[in-house]
Protein backbone atom coordinates (compact mmCIF):
# COMPACT_ATOMS: atom_id res chain seq x y z
CA UNK A 1 0.00 0.00 0.00
CA UNK A 2 1.35 3.40 -0.95
CA UNK A 3 2.11 5.76 1.94
CA UNK A 4 0.81 9.31 1.47
CA UNK A 5 1.97 12.31 3.49
CA UNK A 6 1.59 16.07 3.35
CA UNK A 7 4.81 18.08 3.61
CA UNK A 8 4.78 21.20 5.80
CA UNK A 9 7.37 23.99 5.88
CA UNK A 10 8.80 22.55 9.10
CA UNK A 11 9.85 19.34 7.34
CA UNK A 12 11.35 21.12 4.33
CA UNK A 13 13.43 23.34 6.62
CA UNK A 14 14.51 20.36 8.73
CA UNK A 15 15.61 18.38 5.66
CA UNK A 16 17.42 21.36 4.12
CA UNK A 17 19.16 22.72 7.16
CA UNK A 18 21.78 20.47 8.83
CA UNK A 19 21.77 22.84 11.82
CA UNK A 20 18.05 22.36 12.42
CA UNK A 21 17.43 20.33 15.57
CA UNK A 22 15.03 18.04 13.68
CA UNK A 23 17.36 17.50 10.72
CA UNK A 24 18.52 14.00 11.68
CA UNK A 25 14.99 12.78 12.48
CA UNK A 26 13.65 14.20 9.22
CA UNK A 27 16.50 12.68 7.21
CA UNK A 28 16.01 9.27 8.86
CA UNK A 29 12.29 9.41 8.10
CA UNK A 30 12.93 10.46 4.51
CA UNK A 31 15.43 7.64 3.98
CA UNK A 32 12.96 5.10 5.41
CA UNK A 33 10.25 5.92 2.88
CA UNK A 34 9.32 3.19 0.42
CA UNK A 35 6.37 3.16 -1.98
CA UNK A 36 5.21 6.67 -1.11
CA UNK A 37 3.71 9.82 -2.55
CA UNK A 38 4.08 13.27 -0.98
CA UNK A 39 1.86 16.32 -1.26
CA UNK A 40 2.41 19.98 -0.56
CA UNK A 41 1.00 23.32 -1.69
CA UNK A 42 2.42 26.35 -3.44
CA UNK A 43 1.80 28.33 -0.26
CA UNK A 44 4.01 25.93 1.73
CA UNK A 45 6.80 26.37 -0.81
CA UNK A 46 6.41 30.15 -0.60
CA UNK A 47 6.61 29.95 3.20
CA UNK A 48 9.77 27.82 2.89
CA UNK A 49 11.41 30.40 0.62
CA UNK A 50 10.36 33.16 3.02
CA UNK A 51 12.02 31.28 5.88
CA UNK A 52 15.37 31.57 4.09
CA UNK A 53 14.81 35.08 2.70
CA UNK A 54 17.31 36.72 5.06
CA UNK A 55 19.96 34.03 4.71
CA UNK A 56 23.21 34.35 2.78
CA UNK A 57 23.00 34.20 -1.03
CA UNK A 58 24.28 30.62 -1.27
CA UNK A 59 21.60 29.45 1.19
CA UNK A 60 18.91 31.31 -0.76
CA UNK A 61 20.23 29.69 -3.94
CA UNK A 62 19.96 26.25 -2.31
CA UNK A 63 16.41 27.01 -1.16
CA UNK A 64 15.39 28.04 -4.68
CA UNK A 65 17.00 24.89 -6.11
CA UNK A 66 15.16 22.76 -3.54
CA UNK A 67 11.82 24.23 -4.58
CA UNK A 68 12.64 23.70 -8.27
CA UNK A 69 13.51 20.07 -7.51
CA UNK A 70 10.28 19.57 -5.56
CA UNK A 71 8.20 21.01 -8.40
CA UNK A 72 9.70 18.49 -10.83
CA UNK A 73 9.75 15.43 -8.55
CA UNK A 74 7.27 12.79 -9.76
CA UNK A 75 6.79 11.50 -6.19
CA UNK A 76 5.46 14.90 -5.05
CA UNK A 77 2.18 16.55 -5.96
CA UNK A 78 2.28 20.30 -5.48
CA UNK A 79 -1.21 21.74 -5.21
CA UNK A 80 -1.30 25.05 -7.08
CA UNK A 81 -2.36 28.28 -5.46
CA UNK A 82 -5.48 29.87 -6.91
CA UNK A 83 -7.94 32.59 -6.03
CA UNK A 84 -10.38 29.84 -5.03
CA UNK A 85 -7.88 28.13 -2.71
CA UNK A 86 -6.97 31.49 -1.20
CA UNK A 87 -10.59 32.45 -0.54
CA UNK A 88 -11.59 29.02 0.72
CA UNK A 89 -8.67 29.06 3.16
CA UNK A 90 -9.57 32.62 4.16
CA UNK A 91 -13.11 31.48 5.01
CA UNK A 92 -11.69 28.56 7.01
CA UNK A 93 -9.30 30.95 8.79
CA UNK A 94 -12.24 33.24 9.64
CA UNK A 95 -14.22 30.28 11.00
CA UNK A 96 -11.40 29.37 13.39
CA UNK A 97 -10.71 32.70 15.09
CA UNK A 98 -10.22 30.93 18.42
CA UNK A 99 -7.22 29.08 16.92
CA UNK A 100 -3.80 30.42 15.96
CA UNK A 101 -3.75 28.94 12.48
CA UNK A 102 -1.80 30.70 9.78
CA UNK A 103 -3.40 31.12 6.37
CA UNK A 104 -0.87 28.59 5.04
CA UNK A 105 -1.99 26.12 7.73
CA UNK A 106 -5.57 26.59 6.54
CA UNK A 107 -4.59 26.01 2.90
CA UNK A 108 -2.72 22.86 3.94
CA UNK A 109 -5.55 21.50 6.09
CA UNK A 110 -8.10 21.99 3.34
CA UNK A 111 -5.79 20.43 0.73
CA UNK A 112 -5.23 17.45 3.02
CA UNK A 113 -8.97 16.94 3.40
CA UNK A 114 -9.51 17.16 -0.36
CA UNK A 115 -6.77 14.59 -0.97
CA UNK A 116 -7.90 12.29 1.85
CA UNK A 117 -4.61 12.68 3.73
CA UNK A 118 -4.37 12.19 7.48
CA UNK A 119 -0.62 12.40 8.21
CA UNK A 120 1.54 15.48 7.95
CA UNK A 121 5.30 15.89 8.15
CA UNK A 122 5.38 18.69 10.70
CA UNK A 123 5.66 19.45 14.40
CA UNK A 124 2.80 21.98 14.26
CA UNK A 125 0.20 20.96 16.86
CA UNK A 126 -2.46 23.04 15.09
CA UNK A 127 -2.99 20.13 12.72
CA UNK A 128 -3.92 17.80 15.59
CA UNK A 129 -6.71 20.23 16.48
CA UNK A 130 -8.29 19.37 13.12
CA UNK A 131 -7.80 15.60 13.51
CA UNK A 132 -4.59 15.14 11.52
CA UNK A 133 -1.66 13.08 12.73
CA UNK A 134 1.53 15.09 13.24
CA UNK A 135 4.55 12.87 12.61
CA UNK A 136 7.19 15.03 14.35
CA UNK A 137 5.55 16.02 17.66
Amino acid sequence: MIQRYFIDTFYLVAISNPRDRSHHRAMAFSQSLEDYHLYTADEVLAEYLTFFSTARPHVREQAAATVQDLLHDPTITTIPQSRTSFETALAFYASRLDKHYSHTDCVSMLAMRREGLTEILTNDHHFTQEGFQVLFP
